[in-house]
């Protein structure tokens, strides 16, 4: 789930030679774009060597869902689309909301050639609900294959909310193969079997490359390959578009209005969809250590921010302004409480808000001009992945922004997959990443995945994905009490949402920064088919699943 950003640094010596040698011999495709006319070269912000694991439902996932694994519908987060299907065909719910009725397109099968029935989605079903490590929403459901090609998913209470989840991001795995698996939230996936519409062609560190599943129900795409590429960072993906050797990467570039001009045959599009913010190890109950465990330090530093600045000095002011309960602010405009305190996050800082804050909580600030308590001095780590540019100087620029607040804030860049394993296992005090949305266009499913005490864990075990591991029983209450609720009625669902939003604005277990302008840089004369503007079929991001697969899907070599 991780992001990429945008570029600032040199690129390295190293960067360069890797680049060299994960496009060497793939010619360069009309001067546009290497790999041949039918490959795309992705890159997804990988910094450093891919580990390899297509486990869908592990945190360190490098590929797999949507391309390899495949939901039963496709649910478009960028607008309100009717759902896609993929492998079902049909759905409905009864009225109370206790019985989700599915229908299974009879013609797919795995990529081994064993034909996908309605045991496989009963089998995952029942997986997910056995494995908290994968159950990221609390799913509570009993699923029964009525027959081949028709599921049956009962709940005891009304559960319309978990639809989107179970149809738009449950993985469906074979059970000929995973009912084998012992631990399966933690197995490397390393020769994954799908239903989707690629396969996994070969993998190397560097890079590695999916293909066309020719057995396909929908036929094989005309999209044939698709080559992922491990570069050092963000700016040796700036340098490798510049040089046209690959064609879909997603975060800012030089320049970010003018990319048609600066990178011949490239177009670019921005959406504002993730809401960027520092994850804290918030709850010292299941482990957390270090000053971030007191929400008092959380909300100074949310009060000392200086957004405008960060905006401009680290995303190009792509970025926009973000709600402390975390709602979008433009998309769920309607669903923003009233009852916040602050409707929307200060663009300036408010450094007296802060000093209040830590001096009602007991720290005094040292001749250093740095807060101390109980002799120990307000002092935080905050990690980022090396290369993430545009978030390397968010950080740094945060840092000095801190000092003024008395807070010491020491920035460690690791790698990703250093990133990502402490940000699983709770074993960090901050780090810079995304709250990302969930299946549908609804704040709903990021407050279920990222603030409810099911998707959590102890610190030294893997939560998934609430890394915060916030815990608050209101909103868990309130949670509970929207499933239950028909989408639609949205009078009826605000008093919980005025809740949820509430809490999360007193804890701040997640410190909103900016809401952020996800772009993306393509290769329009390579490939035809990309979202644009105007036909937004999916939102537009190189690591965004499923919906990077919902773009594969639609584009076509150009002619």
């Amino acid at each position: 789930m991780s992001r990429i950003r945008s570029e600032s640094r040199r690129v390295s010596l190293a960067g360069a030679v890797a680049l060299g040698l994960v496009l060497t011999g793939c010619g360069a495709g009309d001067g546009a774009g290497g790999g041949g006319s039918d490959t795309l070269i992705a890159y997804t912000g990988q910094s450093g060597d891919y580990q390899i694991n297509f486990n869908p439902y592990s945190p360190t996932v490098i590929d797999g869902p949507g391309t390899i694994f495949e939901p039963l519908f496709f649910y478009n987060v960028a607008r309100k689309d009717k759902p896609e299907p993929r492998l079902g065909t049909a759905f409905s719910w009864n009225k109370q909301g206790t019985e989700l009725s599915v229908t299974l397109r009879p013609d797919a099968k795995w990529s081994d050639g064993q034909k996908f029935t309605a045991d496989d989605v009963v089998f995952t079903l029942d997986m997910i609900r056995k494995n908290p490590a994968m159950n990221s929403t609390g799913y509570s459901g009993t699923a029964k294959a009525v027959d081949a090609t028709h599921v049956k998913i009962t709940f005891d209470k009304p559960s319309f909310s978990d639809g989107p989840q179970i149809l738009g991001r449950s993985w469906i795995v074979p059970k000929h193969i995973w009912s084998q698996i012992a631990k399966p939230s933690e197995d490397v996936m390393k020769n994954p079997v799908g239903t989707g519409p690629f396969k996994l062609a070969d993998f190397k560190p560097q890079a590695f490359t999916l293909e066309a599943n020719p057995g396909y129900y929908g036929g094989a795409p005309a999209l044939k390959k698709i080559r992922f590429v491990a570069l050092s960072g963000n700016q040796s993906g700036a340098d490798a578009l510049k040089a046209g050797q690959i064609d879909w990467q997603t975060g800012p570039v030089p320049d970010i209005k003018n990319v048609s001009k600066n990178y011949p045959g490239y177009q670019a599009i921005t959406v504002p969809m993730n809401q960027t913010a520092l994850f804290t190890c918030s709850d010292a109950a299941l482990g957390c250590t270090g000053p971030q465990t007191d929400p008092a330090v959380r909300r100074a530093i949310y009060y000392a921010m200086d957004r405008t600045q960060l905006n401009a000095l680290a995303f190009e002011n792509t970025s926009s302004e973000i709600s402390p309960g975390f709602a979008l602010p433009e998309r769920d405009k309607a669903l923003v409480s009233a009852r916040l305190t602050d409707r929307l996050a200060p663009m300036q800082p408010q450094l007296a808000k802060a000093d209040g804050l830590l001096r009602a909580a007991g720290y005094t600030k040292g001749s250093d001009g740095v807060y101390a308590r109980n002799g120990t001095k307000l002092a935080l780590t905050v990690k980022v992945v090396s290369g993430w540019t545009d978030y390397i100087t968010a950080v740094s620029t945060l840092a000095e922004q801190l000092k003024k607040a008395g807070i010491k804030l020491t920035v460690q860049q690791v790698s990703w997959n250093e990133w990502s394993d402490a940000r699983g296992r709770g074993q960090y005090q901050l780090l810079i990443d995304a709250v990302s949305q969930g299946p549908a266009p609804d704040p709903y499913y990021p407050y279920s995945y990222f603030f409810s005490s099911r998707t959590t864990a102890p610190v030294g075990q893997t939560a998934n994905p609430n890394f915060a591991r916030f815990r608050n029983a209101r909103v868990d209450a309130a949670l509970d009490a929207l499933k239950a609720i028909d989408p639609q009625n949205t009078a009826a669902r605000q008093p919980y949402y005025d809740t949820i939003q509430t809490e999360i604005e007193k804890s701040m277990p997640y410190i909103p920064i900016l809401t952020g302008g996800t772009t993306s840089e393509f290769n329009a004369r390579k490939f035809t088919g990309w979202p644009t503007e105007d036909d937004l079929y999916a939102f537009p991001a190189v690591w965004g699943r499923p919906d990077n697969s919902q773009v594969f899907l639609h584009l076509k070599p150009a002619k």
